[in-house]
Parts: structure tokens; C-alpha cells; sequence
């Protein structure tokens, strides 16, 4: 399955878009072995700069673009269909299109390429008065 932007956009809720993201990927598995200096190229030229701010701004710095789900580190810039060191080496479309971006958290990041929820973001809870009191 292709995923794109546009599909996306259409679910609300961050699970949702989380679920519909994730690869289930294992730890320790090569993505680009020892190619990986390709990829890290890539990530610091000046055509990838120039789309990453763009898709963050899109997104307006916002987890998987939720709103409410605001991002205060740095944002990562997920392809939501991996790329291969042959896209990176052709500089095929797919690296710099609109619609295979999304702005996500580190751990975020994280949780859709190894498919587990443990590391997705918690849910902020609001403190009340003597919520931390232990005798009331």
C-alpha cells in the first residue's frame, strides 16, 4: 500500500494516523547498512532543507500535523514510504514530495518504524489542587 498525505490528513485523531503510519519494523535491522553516509548526504543538502522547512510549516510543527500535539524539539521529517539508497542515488521524486512528509517526534519516529505504541508521546494531564497530596 501507497501511503500519501492526502489519506492521511483525513484521519483525525493522532492514533489513528499513527496506526495507519507504522511498519513494524525490528530493532537492529539495516535500512541502508553501510550506505547510511548517503542518506546522511542527502539530509544535509539544501534541496532537502528547503522541503523539510516547508513540510513543517505545512504541518505547523504539530506531531503527525495534529493539532494540540505541538512539537518543542527537534522535528523529524518522516518519508511515510521508506526510500531506498536507489531514490537517494537517482534523486527520484519521492524523496522530496509533499504528500510522502510528515512531521513527527523523535520517539514518535521511533514508535512507526518498530510499530510499538510504548514509545509514542503521553498525553498531557492537567494537575489539580492536592492531586499529589496523599492523606486527602
Amino acid at each position: 500500500m501507497i501511503k500519501c498525505y492526502r489519506d492521511l490528513i483525513q484521519l483525525e485523531s493522532f492514533i489513528e494516523r499513527y496506526q495507519y503510519l507504522k511498519l513494524h519494523g525490528k530493532v537492529g535491522e539495516d535500512t541502508f547498512g553501510l550506505d547510511r553516509y548517503v542518506n546522511q548526504t542527502l539530509y544535509k543538502s539544501h534541496k532537502w532543507r528547503r522541503t523539510r522547512s516547508q513540510i513543517i510549516i505545512r504541518d505547523n510543527g504539530c506531531d503527525l500535523g495534529v493539532e494540540g500535539h505541538e512539537l518543542d524539539n527537534y522535528i523529524v521529517v518522516h518519508h511515510m514510504n521508506p526510500i531506498t539508497l536507489e531514490d537517494i542515488e537517482e534523486e527520484r521524486d519521492i524523496i522530496f514530495d509533499p504528500e510522502n512528509l510528515i512531521c513527527c517526534s523523535s520517539r514518535t519516529h521511533q514508535a512507526i518504524h518498530f510499530g510499538d505504541e510504548g514509545l509514542l508521546p503521553k498525553d498531557f494531564v492537567q494537575r489539580r489542587p492536592n492531586d499529589t497530596c496523599l492523606w486527602r
